[in-house]
């Protein structure tokens, strides 16, 4: 059964986030964010295949996580007092899941992807 990938406006992420997405040559939003430690985070999403992509690289340039699931359903940002965060929720029809990456104050990664 196919699923929608709900996912926030431009403005709800620089809002919450702090940086404006980006989009590439097909459309894909791209949110690029660099911490104080000098690593970066290439976050990407699209929500025509409910797809999406991250790519950690520490502050030597060597990668750290490169990520790519399908089965996307809700992307939400949120702000609180000293902590940013994206959080991706998957359901693939056997599994459901949901990823948390932590943008500020530093970066982290939170993923899990059960059977229902």
């Amino acid at each position: 059964m196919y699923r929608e990938f709900l996912t926030p406006d431009d403005e709800e992420v620089y809002e919450a986030i702090g940086e404006w997405p980006d989009s590439d040559e097909n459309g894909t939003r791209v949110l690029t964010l660099e911490d104080t430690y000098g690593q970066s985070i290439a976050f990407s999403y699209d929500a025509l295949a409910r797809s999406v992509r991250i790519r950690w690289v520490n502050d030597q340039g060597i990668e750290m996580l490169d990520s790519f699931r399908e089965g996307a359903t809700r992307l939400s940002v949120t702000s609180e007092q000293s902590t940013k965060h994206i959080s991706i929720d998957f359901h693939t029809g056997e599994c459901a899941g949901t990823m948390v990456i932590q943008v500020a104050p530093h970066f982290s990664v939170h993923d899990r992807l059960l059977f229902q």
